[in-house]
């Protein structure tokens, strides 16, 4: 009788359970410790423990510890470290905004108008609750009335549409290859559109301070500080 524990299938199938005990046993002995020294941190590791696992709870997602932008060797280093930094320190806002030693001026104010735009989402849909077509039906600040650029004239949005076409633009024109092909090095053709980014983006935030100042105050407590940060940068 062939003795089938033996057979090359049956051990390299054997071989490849051994292997997943042994790397669930030191996934085990890593949650079990409360801190991580970073003699015992390999990039492997590190990539791996700053993932939120299957399961995990909100109130617990992206509970890691601040990590250096020393200790990141990513093409989206920049990203890493300024949502890091949000997250364990999002009122220090002289950190979050000075261009950190040896990084490009010019990629470090594009990867803080990226994160604004992810940040404004947020904002939009505290704002949908209460800002319609009903209650806003033009976008204004005080008494300055903004038409949307956004179609082929120039015309009135209600103060929604014109803050979810001015964040949708924004966001394509970021991650255009034509005007960035690069999120280390931009084009100097290009710069030239950090300012319209920026001056449309602050809109939303003068629309949402002036006329639903409550939510613009709850975003700014409870989300990232994001106006503050704006400002500064």
């Amino acid at each position: 009788m062939a003795d089938v524990v033996n057979s090359p299938s049956n051990l390299t199938c054997n071989l490849k359970l051994l292997n997943a005990s042994i790397s669930m046993e030191k996934m085990a002995s890593n949650d079990s410790s409360s801190t991580i020294t970073s003699s015992d941190k390999s990039s492997k590791n590190t990539k791996m423990l700053r993932r939120n696992r299957p399961g995990t709870k909100l109130e617990n997602a992206y509970q890691n510890p601040h990590i250096s932008l020393e200790e990141l060797d990513s093409a989206f280093a920049l990203q890493e470290y300024i949502q890091s930094l949000v997250r364990t320190d999002k009122e220090n806002i002289d950190a979050l905004v000075n261009l950190p030693p040896k990084q490009d001026k010019e990629s470090w104010q594009y990867e803080h108008l990226r994160q604004f735009c992810l940040e404004l989402t947020f904002l939009v849909v505290q704002l949908s609750t209460e800002c319609t077509r009903e209650t806003c039906p033009e976008m204004k600040v005080i008494n300055w009335m903004y038409l949307c650029a956004m179609h082929q004239a120039q015309i009135g949005c209600c103060a929604i549409d014109y803050i979810v076409h001015t964040l949708d633009a924004a966001t394509t024109l970021l991650n255009s290859h034509r005007y960035f092909p690069s999120r280390i090095s931009i084009p100097p053709s290009s710069l030239k559109h950090f300012q319209q980014i920026a001056r449309r983006l602050y809109r939303i935030f003068a629309h949402a301070y002036f006329h639903h100042r409550e939510i613009f105050e709850s975003f700014e407590a409870s989300v990232k500080i994001t106006f503050s940060r704006m400002v500064s940068y």
